[in-house]
């Protein structure tokens, strides 16, 4: 794990980080590691609790409620499962003159702040909730992250952001305390449509590593010692890197689970329909994670493509 370096006094801030899950839970801890004076909020309040127990030695407060984690934050981080968490944390409900939101952050952070959304969502609510931030004198960042669970732990996550150069600007050295890359793909909205690109991406690469693990397995070879010869050349890739041997030991309890990627596989046919891009290898791996579904396999990580070939 990469040991965030605590920052200089005058580079500290107070940041906020709603959503601590799988992904937001170590990246809360990166933040607090740097320095920053971190408010978390969390629905479950057992997992505010656990977070709050680990880095209690840092500057950490936690918080009841979305609008109260972000009193005084410049930054607020969320990381949430889907479009309705998100509008909910972000939102809250409206008060019958629909003329202030309540509970939500927005309604309490202070003009200027900005928001970073690190969920993958739809582009759709990415631009729908900048345009509310930008009536409030608030920025938001769509910045949906790479690199699974061990990234996030490691502080080694790849962040693709849409926003403005001068919120981007702003946010980019305060998220690199949980990350190896952040980078600027363009207007809200280019983040979550990058993270589409990366998903799609691991579909092909997963379901193409499944065959050849399992080809190699039926034709007699010796798995393990195929992909220490394989993934010296061409075919090399992350997967194969971190999921190939696992896969031949079948294990797959690896953080990103088959749920979550067909989710994410959602919003990619959706966008797909939209723009008029085919996806048709896409859509035939989301078929076969339903399979994996099917086989009880809802929680076990992507790489459990393989279990249909077995």
């Amino acid at each position: 794990m990469l040991e965030s370096t605590p920052l200089p006094v005058s580079q500290r801030l107070d940041v906020a980080f709603l959503g601590l899950g799988v992904m937001g839970y170590p990246m809360a801890g990166h933040l607090a590691k740097a320095g920053h004076r971190v408010h978390v909020y969390n629905r479950d309040i057992k997992k505010t609790q656990a977070w709050m127990n680990e880095y209690s030695s840092f500057n950490v407060q936690d918080a009841k409620t979305p609008a109260a984690a972000v009193a005084n934050a410049k930054i607020v981080f969320t990381c949430v499962g889907n479009d309705a968490a998100l509008r909910d944390v972000c939102l809250g409900t409206l008060q019958t003159d629909n003329s202030r939101l309540s509970n939500g952050a927005f309604m309490a952070m202070k003009p200027g702040a900005v928001l970073v959304d690190h969920s993958t969502t739809s582009v759709e609510v990415a631009k729908e909730l900048h345009q509310v931030a930008q009536s409030l004198s608030l920025a938001l960042v769509d910045a949906p992250v790479s690199g699974g669970q061990a990234g996030a732990q490691n502080g080694v996550l790849t962040v693709m952001c849409g926003a403005s150069p001068e919120t981007f600007n702003f946010i980019q050295p305060v998220a690199m305390a949980f990350s190896r890359a952040v980078t600027l793909m363009g207007d809200v909205g280019a983040g979550q449509t990058t993270k589409m690109v990366n998903q799609i991406c691991i579909a092909g690469l997963v379901q193409a590593l499944s065959e050849g693990v399992a080809f190699a397995e039926k034709a007699g070879l010796d798995a393990n010692l195929v992909l220490d010869v394989i993934s010296k050349g061409a075919a090399q890739s992350w997967q194969m890197e971190n999921r190939g041997k696992t896969m031949v030991a079948n294990k797959f309890d690896f953080g990103f689970a088959v749920d979550l990627m067909r989710k994410d596989l959602g919003l990619v046919f959706e966008q797909a329909n939209k723009i008029g891009a085919k996806v048709e290898l896409t859509k035939l791996v989301d078929q076969y994670y339903s399979e994996v579904q099917a086989m009880g396999g809802n929680r076990w990580d992507t790489s459990s493509l393989i279990k249909r070939l077995k």
